[in-house]
C-alpha cells in the first residue's frame, strides 16, 4: 500500500491507494482541484460543502460525456433494407454514368461547346450519385453498427 498527498483548496489529504497507483491518484486529484478552483469567490464556509460542489462539476461533466456517448437507437430491419436498396441502385447509376462518360456518344461536328457542357452535366451527375451513395452506405454502416 501507497500514499499520496492531494492539495485541494486550503487542505491536503492524505489517501491511501495501491502500489503503482500513485500518479493515476494524484491525476484525480488535480482534476478536483481545478474544479474546485472553479469555486472563485463563491466558496461556502464548510469545506465538506466546496469538496461537494467540486464533485459536482465532476459528474455534471461524466453525465455530458456518457450522454453523448450513447449510441443511437438501432434502426428498423426495414429501414436498412430500403437503404441497401438505394446504395445498390445508386451504385448502378453510378456505373453507368462512368461508362457514358468513358466513352461518350459521338457529337455532331460544329457543336463542340454542346459536348463541353454535357461533359460538365455528367460530370455534376456523377459527383452527385457518388455524394448519395456515400451518404446512404455511412447511413446504412451506422444501421448495422447499432443493430
Amino acid at each position: 500500500m501507497s500514499t499520496v498527498t492531494l492539495s485541494i483548496g486550503p487542505k491536503s489529504y492524505t489517501i491511501a491507494c495501491a502500489d503503482g497507483q500513485e500518479a493515476h491518484i494524484k491525476a484525480l486529484g488535480a482534476m478536483i482541484s481545478e474544479k474546485y478552483a472553479q469555486l472563485g469567490s463563491a466558496r461556502a464556509p464548510l469545506e465538506a460543502q466546496n469538496l461537494l460542489f467540486s464533485a459536482l462539476f465532476l459528474a455534471d461533466e461524466l453525465a455530458d460525456l456518457r450522454r453523448r456517448a450513447t449510441p443511437a437507437p438501432a434502426a428498423d430491419p426495414g429501414e436498412l433494407d430500403v437503404l441497401r436498396k438505394t446504395v445498390a441502385t445508386l451504385e448502378a447509376e453510378l456505373a453507368t454514368a462512368r461508362i457514358a462518360e468513358a466513352d461518350p456518344a459521338p457529337q455532331p461536328s460544329g457543336d463542340a461547346g454542346g459536348a463541353d457542357i454535357a461533359a460538365e452535366a455528367l460530370a455534376e451527375r456523377l459527383e452527385a450519385l457518388a455524394a448519395q451513395a456515400e451518404a446512404s452506405a455511412a447511413a446504412l454502416e451506422a444501421g448495422a453498427a447499432s443493430a
